[in-house]
Formats: C-alpha cells, structure tokens, sequence
C-alpha cells in the first residue's frame, strides 16, 4: 500500500461533503409536501464564471462585497447552489402581503413565504452537512445574486444562495476586508 496524503485527496473529500449536503437539502422538511428547490453544484469552471460576473456586479451596483465574495469563492474547491422558485402552496395565509394565493399570483415577483422559508430550512440542513465534517464554508447572496443572473438553476428560480466550501488550515471565507 501506498501512502496517501491528505492534500491528494483534499478537493475529492470536499466535493464528497458536498454531495451529501445536497442529499441533506433535499430531505429537509418542506410546506405541504412540496418542494420547489434546485440543487447543484459548481466546479473551478464554472466558480470563475460566477466570480467574474461578481465583479461586474460590484462595479455596476457599487457594492464592494461582490467583489470581496468573488476573490473568496475562487479559493473555493467546490461551490454549493441552491435556489427556489415562487409556487404559492395555495394556503391563502397572507404571509406574502395579499389576501389570497391567487392575489399573489397576480404580483409572480414576490416570494410565497413558504418557499423562502423551505429554502432557509433545506439551506441550514446543507450547512450543518459541512459543519459536521469540519468543511469551511459562508453562506453568500452575493454568489445567488450572480447564479440567478446567469439562469444556472433555470429560468423558474427566482431566489439563490450560494456556498462556497474549502478545507484548509484557515477559514478563507472569515477574516474578510470590510468593505
């Protein structure tokens, strides 16, 4: 037997956590039974395309944290997505702003609450995936805001997050410049 360093087989344990935390998002509870969410991930490819899109956007919108989040998710072994899209579940709960699910459905830009709140639950059930096996990671907007802009999730996700992961001897996505 050959000897196997952990710097060898660093970037295929990272995507393996990855995987599992996508398992872990998708069984996470969701309203009524129904689930809206797109999961994916990114590779180095792809990760640069995301950044550079960052970086116009810091440009474009004057918001430096773009930028800032961009140079972190190109150190990055693997880049967690998830998104969903707006489906009013049809409960008529008023949580969204109008009266009924169907008042909504007149206005197809504001999020039912309920999708938003399985995104944040499928989301935090992903990250304790990669807390449990010690894989830095950062929840980014920033990174959403530039994969909707894309359309990677397709053309029906209106809300996105993306997660950077990393494993190294210091947490590259903490200890950022304050912009």
């Amino acid at each position: 037997m050959s000897i196997i360093f952990e710097e060898d087989i660093r970037e295929s344990s990272v995507k393996d956590v990855a995987a599992k935390m996508m398992l872990a998002a998708r069984t996470a509870p969701k309203a009524r039974g129904s689930d809206n969410l797109i999961i994916a991930l990114a590779d180095k490819d792809e990760i640069i395309k995301i950044a550079a899109l960052m970086h116009e956007l810091a440009e474009s919108t004057r918001l430096p944290h773009f930028a800032r989040d961009a140079e972190c998710i190109l150190k990055a072994e693997v880049l967690f997505l998830i998104g969903t899209k707006i489906v009013p579940l049809g409960v008529d709960c008023g949580l969204c702003g109008f009266s009924s699910c169907k008042e909504k459905m007149q206005n197809p830009k504001c999020p039912c609450a309920f999708n938003t709140g399985d995104l944040g639950i499928a989301l935090g059930s992903a990250v304790s995936v990669a807390l449990n096996h010690r894989v830095d990671n950062r929840i980014m907007h920033s990174v959403g805001t530039a994969v909707h802009k894309l359309g990677l999730l397709g053309k029906d996700v209106k809300i996105c997050y993306g997660v950077p992961l990393s494993a190294t001897h210091k947490n590259v996505f903490f200890d950022r410049k304050h912009v």
